[in-house]
């Protein structure tokens, strides 16, 4: 590999201080946390450091959302897990340096949300050189504490923030298990020489996933797209379909008109390659109702109609690998989370190599009791998704072998 790992340096007896992402689903009303796969994801990097002294650093959500609070909730989580961490709630300072003092090999110290600090986030922060950023006084002050760094939080290593590029500057670093695991399962996606290689596109990251679609179809990556979603309904749009005044309306409010000339030209260059829903779900008193794209209504698209479902499920079953990133439809609605549902249980049953992208998929595999038949599951969503369409990750970047 390009990037360095745990097996590339000496940790034994030294201070850690290990990036993670635990960044989880919470329920405003109570504040618990709805899944922590996220968490479990770090714990054999926690394990590799058991004779380390461990210092972790996460965040959850960002300044301004509702879900943005301490970790305290996610300390008791790790508890659980590792019964010999503690949690403090701040992120630098004397507190802090006395706590990481008194660590004993085999110690976990959890640090506080590390997005309550100005400059993880700052947007002037953000467009700082490398060497700039490692002159925060998050990073100043943090690296003075500890004897090395390792980045296992994959799910923001595309974010060009102090925490995630900086400490490499001015530390001894390395990539933990899950970023290494992350690292490999993709380039092995981006590699694979059997086919055919279908990709399942949907959610509503539609921007991020038509630029992925470019990518592998440009580089020869894919040999099925599989649309659904708002992806499903700009390439649609693209296609001649009428989607009607509350559709038009959805990719209005959401920016998303734009990407409709990109998907007519993917179409023209891809057409044979690409796939859309042949039938579509919407809501009608109350109740699922479906129509077929040569008849359309004048409703929301809310899912993928069951011939399209059938149609895809093929496609799947015939796959030498198959990638799915984001749901069909609007999938916390009951009677439109079959079309996701359907293709990801399609994707469990498939023969070839598979790749669920995180998030919601994630946890529907999970509710489904299907996760342990995904080939693997990845933690990154956006990261996945700009680390498939060939871009470089900073986080990922900063940990490359000189």
């Amino acid at each position: 590999m390009e990037i360095r790992t745990l097996k590339d340096l000496d940790l034994e007896d030294k201070i850690v201080l290990a990036r993670i992402d635990i960044n989880s689903p919470i329920t405003i009303e109570t504040g618990e946390i709805l899944d922590d796969m996220r968490i479990k994801s770090h714990l054999p990097t926690i394990e590799a450091l058991k004779n380390s002294k461990l210092v972790l650093l996460a965040h959850q959500s960002r300044p301004g959302r509702s879900d943005f609070t301490t970790l305290e909730k996610h300390a008791k989580i790790l508890e659980k897990l590792c019964s010999s961490i503690r949690y403090i709630d701040c992120v630098f300072g004397s507190t802090v340096k006395r706590e990481i003092d008194r660590l004993e090999n085999g110690a976990v110290l959890l640090l506080e949300n590390v997005r309550f600090c100005s400059e993880e986030t700052h947007s002037d922060v953000i467009k700082m050189t490398l060497a700039e950023q490692a002159r925060t006084i998050l990073v100043k002050k943090l690296s003075s504490y500890v004897d090395a760094y390792v980045n296992d939080a994959f799910a923001v290593s595309h974010r060009n923030q102090p925490s995630v590029v900086a400490f490499p500057q001015v530390l001894p670093s390395c990539a933990g298990k899950l970023v290494e695991n992350e690292v490999t399962n993709l380039e092995n996606v981006l590699t694979y020489k059997e086919k055919p290689r279908v990709f399942l596109m949907g959610g509503a990251k539609a921007k991020d996933s038509i630029k992925v679609i470019k990518k592998i179809m440009d580089n020869g990556v894919a040999d099925a797209i599989l649309t659904s979603g708002l992806v499903g309904t700009i390439f649609l749009s693209a296609n001649g379909m009428n989607i009607g005044k509350e559709n038009k309306k959805v990719l209005k409010e959401k920016g998303l008109e734009p990407l409709v000339p990109e998907a007519r030209r993917l179409l023209k260059k891809y057409r044979e390659r690409i796939e859309m829903p042949v039938d579509l779900a919407f809501q009608k008193n109350g109740s699922r109702h479906e129509f077929s794209v040569k008849n359309p209504e004048d409703h929301q698209i809310m899912d993928i109609g069951a011939e399209s479902i059938s149609r895809y499920g093929g496609i799947v079953g015939e796959a030498k690998i198959v990638v799915a990133n984001g749901p069909c439809g609007i999938f916390e609605k009951e009677e439109f989370s079959v079309g996701t549902e359907e293709l990801l249980k399609s994707v469990a049953e498939s023969k070839g190599f598979s790749v669920i992208s995180g998030g919601h998929l994630a946890a529907m595999a999970q509710k489904l009791n299907i996760a342990n038949k995904i080939s693997y599951i990845s933690t990154g969503g956006k990261a996945t998704m700009s680390f498939l369409a060939g871009e470089k990750l900073p986080g990922i970047e900063a940990l490359k072998k000189v």
